[in-house]
């Protein structure tokens, strides 16, 4: 992956970019520079642990989703790819809105987490004594609401995923929890460390009563409550659902996440702006 200096003299956000509807912020030059500088600390991660940067695909199958339950828990949440009909592209070209011709579906949904691009990836897979990879990929949810960085229609998420035994699964996880604290730590940012509170269409469902009792994901919150990188724990649902092997056994996995406009927001709280933000982080990069 590329890597972005931080600038000596950090850019200044003094062009005008509009945000063109709910969930959508663009960000400006020192945000960017901001964004890029923090993705670049996440993957130090990668390079600790030893997994190689990869591209995921750019859609999702519906069908592979359903497979994973996905439906099941976050029917909500999913944003269909989807195609104008011929009569809506005769519509389009004389002159007709958009919102006012048909769309067809596809059978493709946007990714909601970068994840489950490359676990779809692997499927029928053996992963030896074990596979890491890590991908930063666009992401997009159909939330009830927006909220500046915190909460946006499309996001970008920077995951490094882990494949092979339950130990090794557990290892990446305790790795991936001391990284992100001491990099908090680094940064300034004051986080706090908690299970997650997914939000499960059917809170009465047996997946979300499960999560309940036996949490397999914690968040780690900004001062204000905001969840900016998680730990997850699949336990070996994705390799028996996908059939990924490990040494012949089925695969458990587990990933870290980290919600890369969030920690712009985060480091934006904590240090005032995006520009002093960029100083701190010169200071860690010494």
């Amino acid at each position: 992956m590329t890597t972005h200096a931080t600038p000596s003299a950090p850019p200044s956000d003094t062009v005008a970019l509009r945000q063109p509807g709910p969930g959508l912020v663009p960000l400006g030059p020192a945000r960017t520079a901001l964004f890029h500088a923090l993705d670049d600390l996440f993957t130090q991660l990668a390079a600790q642990v030893e997994a190689p940067a990869v591209v995921g695909p750019p859609l999702l199958p519906a069908e592979g989703l359903a497979r994973l339950d996905y439906f099941r828990s976050f029917p909500h949440l999913g944003v269909s790819a989807g195609r104008f009909t011929e009569e809506g592209i005769d519509g389009l070209a004389a002159g007709s809105a958009p919102a006012d011709v048909s769309l067809a579906a596809t059978g493709y949904m946007l990714p909601s987490a970068t994840c489950y691009g490359l676990l779809l990836s692997l499927e029928g897979q053996e992963v030896g004594a074990g596979q890491r990879l890590t991908s930063v990929g666009r992401c997009f949810r159909n939330e009830t609401h927006y909220d500046g960085l915190r909460r946006l229609w499309g996001f970008h998420m920077r995951e490094v995923i882990y494949l092979g035994t339950s130990q090794g699964a557990a290892e990446h996880l305790a790795a991936s929890k001391e990284f992100i604290t001491a990099l908090a730590a680094d940064l300034g940012v004051e986080l706090s460390y908690e299970p997650a509170n997914d939000p499960f269409y059917d809170k009465t469902g047996s997946r979300a009563k499960l999560m309940a009792l036996d949490p397999v994901k914690y968040e780690f919150l900004a001062e204000d409550g905001t969840a900016i990188a998680s730990v997850n724990r699949h336990r070996n649902f994705f390799g028996e659902r996908l059939g990924i092997t490990t040494e012949g056994a089925t695969a458990h996995s587990s990933c870290t996440a980290f919600g890369v406009e969030r920690w712009v927001h985060a480091m934006e709280l904590t240090h005032g702006s995006a520009e002093s933000a960029l100083a701190r982080l010169r200071d860690v990069r010494g």
